[in-house]
């Protein structure tokens, strides 16, 4: 009974924070559907734009409803985990893991069943569940109060996944604490699109990971293989499991010989040429264009910290559209002179690029690299257009006075470099390290995803307080 009655506190506590939650949201969109009956009834005044108030509404009701969507997800959070909790304590401790096992089929099942979706999703939702109420408080948290989406909320549960709970609320308080040390930077995590913000904790995970990187780089390179599957249509899958560097090489290779095809002649896509001559790499036979034009060459940016770079630490490096890779590879990229990775030099206090001024409209290779490292990817909210696929861009037009500097500029992907040109969206301003935000035509600001940087982490007693001869050193040999 004791067991039952603490259980039956903690789940109606829960159930009710999510219910007052959901009720607070829904009086929110009543009173957005209010104003715009308003709006509706003063359409006659001569400054009323019942068509621009129409707009509003239903954007403000969007994410409105978002919210709710959120809450009610958190809700049935609580239902799933107190349902769980409930039924285990009903049943006397299983005797065998065959019991277990049993017992635990059953309640998938029946949450099967309720929802109306299959068992494996029903065993997901349980699990997640579970972890979230068990382990992830501030992400229940954020999600019952609609910050976060329930797939933002999924996202923290799969990355924390073998983590201990010390390194699970770390993550945590990185992403959803804005005031917890060295905090994720630029916009907050409901803000990001789900897949740029996997992509986010993912490399802090990496970074922060309790077992070293080159360790669990090492296990993983054991496991690469060639996978072969067939698909419809006479067509079918190859894969590659191999390290990052490789995949990273093979897929810039391809691109850039695709592009030195492309032409007004040509009528394939991008895409399409990009498979052809993979293809044709692979199996060595001459392609269709073969020798038609120089193949362009495409730069991959990997930032080394200095230690690393050096051997001193194991600080895991960043490779370009890729993430967190072990030092030794980065080493190996860099120090053996790979002819497509250029060597990214960094500020080792916080790790972020250097402001470079120039006063020509034409940008030099070296501030193109730059902006790419500072931006990572295409400027606009939930863009993943990686940084070789855009194109740099004045945020102040130079004919308007606008300089070329990095502060004055950021990466565009091609439709959204149209779309700033030929709309009313407008790039917010930007600094040396910050790229822009946004501004809708509605007005609405959306603030700019921003690289997680940290500073390099130095060893303990390895430099005194300031700057000392080696760290000097180090610079001179890195800028040479």
């Amino acid at each position: 009974m004791e067991t039952g009655a603490v259980l039956d506190a903690r789940g109606s506590a829960g159930l009710a924070a999510a219910v007052t939650s959901i009720r607070g949201l829904a009086d929110e969109l009543v009173e957005v559907l209010g104003r715009s009956s308003e709006d509706s009834a003063g359409a006659h005044r001569d400054d009323h734009d019942p068509l621009g108030d129409l707009s509003d509404s239903c954007l403000e009701g969007l994410g409105v409803v978002a919210r709710i969507e959120a809450a009610a997800a958190a809700a049935k959070v609580h239902f799933l985990a107190t349902y769980s909790q409930a039924t285990d304590a009903l049943e006397p401790p299983a005797e065998s893991p065959y019991e277990s096992s049993a017992r635990e089929m059953s309640q998938v099942a029946e949450v099967a069943c309720v929802l109306t979706v299959g068992e494996r999703a029903a065993a997901a939702l349980l699990g997640e569940a579970h972890a979230l109420t068990a382990t992830l408080p501030a992400a229940l948290d954020a999600l019952q109060a609609g910050k976060i989406s329930w797939q933002h909320a999924r996202i923290i549960v799969d990355e924390t996944t073998g983590l201990d709970k010390a390194a699970a609320s770390a993550l945590e308080a990185h992403f959803l604490d804005s005031e917890a040390p060295n905090a994720a930077r630029g916009a907050a995590a409901g803000e990001l699109a789900p897949a740029r913000f996997r992509r986010k904790v993912r490399a802090w995970r990496e970074r922060h990971h309790p077992e070293s990187l080159e360790i669990r780089h090492a296990k993983s390179v054991e496991d690469r293989r060639m996978e072969y599957s067939p698909d419809r249509n006479g067509m079918a899958w190859v894969s590659l499991y191999i390290p990052a560097d490789k995949a990273c090489a093979i897929w810039n290779k391809a691109t850039a010989l695709a592009r030195g095809l492309q032409g007004p002649d040509e009528p394939r896509t991008l895409t399409q040429i990009k498979v052809d001559e993979a293809a044709r790499l692979l199996l060595g036979t001459p392609g269709k264009n073969a020798g038609a034009g120089p193949s362009l060459k495409a730069d991959v940016l990997v930032t080394v910290p200095v230690l690393s770079l050096f051997g001193a630490t194991d600080e895991p490096a960043d490779l370009d559209n890729y993430g967190p890779i072990p030092a030794s590879m980065a080493r190996k990229l860099v120090l053996e002179g790979a002819g497509s990775f250029y060597r990214v030099l960094v500020d080792p206090r916080d790790g972020a690029p250097l402001e470079i001024s120039r006063t020509s409209y034409r940008l030099p290779e070296s501030l193109k690299r730059w902006l790419r490292m500072r931006d990572g990817k295409c400027t606009f909210p939930g863009c993943s257009n990686h940084s070789q696929d855009n194109e740099a861009d004045h945020l102040r037009a130079w004919e308007r006075g606008g300089s070329t500097g990095i502060s004055n500029l950021g990466q565009l992907c091609p439709k959204h470099h149209r779309l700033k040109h030929r709309t009313r969206w407008s790039p917010g301003p930007a600094a040396a390290n910050e790229p822009p935000g946004w501004v809708s035509p509605s007005g609405r600001k959306y603030n700019a995803e921003q690289l997680d940087r940290e500073p390099t982490l130095w060893p303990p007693g390895f430099l005194p307080d300031g700057s000392s001869p080696l760290e000097t050193l180090i610079f001179d040999y890195l800028v040479a």
